[in-house]
């Protein structure tokens, strides 16, 4: 084999995150996108000491792990949903064994192998989602929806989606009609010219509040108050909430504001968990799967056990979530930690709506805050970003000696990167339990319980 040559490879197996591998002509050929069971076309982009990686052309026979109906319309070009021809029960086994293989790769001791528990719901679970501008083909018409398998650039206009909720693509399809008649271009990030960027759609599952959120670069050349009673008198079954414009004049293609004008009623929705309330602003982290949280936020509450009159440190917290879940649990005090300002508020509003006077939340970045602790904890939960949690953050962690550790992870591979460090410091990985937040996509969560050795602090 060599680069650009067309082969035939069987999928074998996939490993985290989406590399699929079979063997052609005794070599391992790594192929992203690829179903276990299947027998693709592939071409070879890169063969080097070894390693040989092809990019995926075509299906030339489906895998008896395949469901023949329930996928989108457009599911073989977009990059959306790369697992949704699975069998739902399928595509569970192998997220589990592959955090299972990944964790013995890492050298990880797991006490009490949990399984995984699949999302309450496996369609229409998403109450969030980045929808980008872009050209399906070079020069073509205005897009909007997810970018294309393989690509950074084009994109897939959404017409349906197994994974959002109907009201997302009713407002898609709005904005694309709108944008198109007004002869709109998007933002090319080579010629660094055009005004559209990404439209955000979050909407609260118990609540049916919609925040749509349009973001451009500084040139808006429509009316926004058009746009804003173009979203308001669409046929949706929730309810706009707030309709948001920000400017965002960088060169990176991420979801950011300069500033932010609010063109119809507030910059946040609220959603329920359990029996508690929370403001969710335009920027803060929020469990995209909100039935699902619900299942994680069980398991990490019985991770952590009786909280009960216990300092509980919640590193990461976002808005609050998991924090004020423990305060009501009885917790003595929760310290919460979370690096986005307009959370912490929310994070702190929502703990004085709920009730709750034991859970306090600061910002700032974690690595830097913890040294601002004073108090011992008995319980620390952490629930980075997906890059985990940042080297010299984990050694203060460490350093407080909490005789339990809960870590919840979306990416299983930055989890056994940290999972050893924790372990070599004198750290037991107890109980390890998967949830299934993201159907029919590669990522799956985690939920980790660790004590310090003898139980001791």
């Amino acid at each position: 084999m060599k680069k650009k040559d067309i082969i035939t490879v069987k999928i074998d197996g996939v490993r985290f995150p989406n590399k699929a591998y079979g063997f052609v002509e005794g070599e391992k050929v790594i192929v992203k996108n690829g179903v276990p069971g299947q027998t693709v076309s592939a071409q070879v982009i890169k063969k080097r000491g070894g390693n040989v990686e092809a990019r995926l052309l075509e299906v030339v026979e489906r895998s008896e792990l395949e469901r023949q109906e329930g996928c989108c319309s457009h599911y073989e070009i977009c990059g959306g949903c790369t697992y949704q021809t699975m069998k739902r029960q399928t595509e569970l086994d192998m997220k589990e064994q592959q955090v299972k293989t990944l964790l013995e790769d890492a050298g990880i001791h797991v006490e009490s192998w949990e399984g995984i528990t699949p999302s309450p719901l496996e369609t229409g679970y998403r109450n969030k989602c980045e929808f980008s501008f872009g050209d399906e083909v070079k020069d073509g018409p205005l897009a909007l929806g997810m970018r294309k398998k393989m690509s950074h650039y084009e994109v897939v206009t959404l017409k349906d989606c197994n994974i959002v909720d109907a009201d997302f693509v009713t407002i898609v399809q709005g904005a694309l009609v709108f944008f198109q008649e007004r002869n709109v271009a998007f933002y090319h990030r080579m010629r660094h010219d055009g005004s559209l960027r990404h439209l955000v759609v979050r909407k609260g599952k118990a609540t049916g509040e919609i925040l749509v959120h349009l973001v451009t670069t500084s040139e808006v050349p429509f009316s926004l108050e058009e746009f804003k009673n173009m979203i308001l008198a669409l046929p949706l079954q929730g309810e706009i909430c707030g309709v948001l414009h920000s400017v965002n004049d960088g060169v990176a293609d991420v979801v950011r504001s300069d500033e932010m004008t609010i063109l119809y009623g507030r910059d946040f929705f609220m959603e329920k968990l359990f029996d508690l309330e929370f403001k969710v602003s335009a920027y803060s982290f929020f469990q995209t799967n909100t039935e699902g949280a619900e299942q994680l936020y069980s398991i990490v509450r019985e991770f952590a056990g009786d909280v009960e009159n216990k300092m509980v440190f919640d590193l990461y917290c976002g808005t609050g979530t998991i924090g004020q879940i423990m305060a009501r649990a009885g917790s003595k005090k929760v310290m919460g930690i979370e690096l986005v300002e307009e959370a912490v508020v929310a994070a702190n509003e929502n703990a004085a709506r709920n009730g709750l006077t034991n859970c306090t939340f600061l910002a700032g970045d974690v690595q830097k805050m913890v040294d601002e602790l004073t108090d011992k904890p008995d319980v620390i939960i952490v629930d980075p970003p997906r890059e985990g949690i940042h080297p010299k953050a984990i050694g203060k962690i460490i350093d407080f000696g909490a005789p339990e550790i809960v870590y919840v992870s979306c990416k299983p591979t930055s989890l056994a990167r940290d999972l050893q460090e924790f372990q070599a410091a004198g750290y037991e990985v107890k109980r390890v339990r998967l949830m299934d937040m993201f159907p029919r996509t590669v990522h799956v969560e985690s939920v980790v319980l660790m004590t310090r050795c003898g139980g001791q602090a």
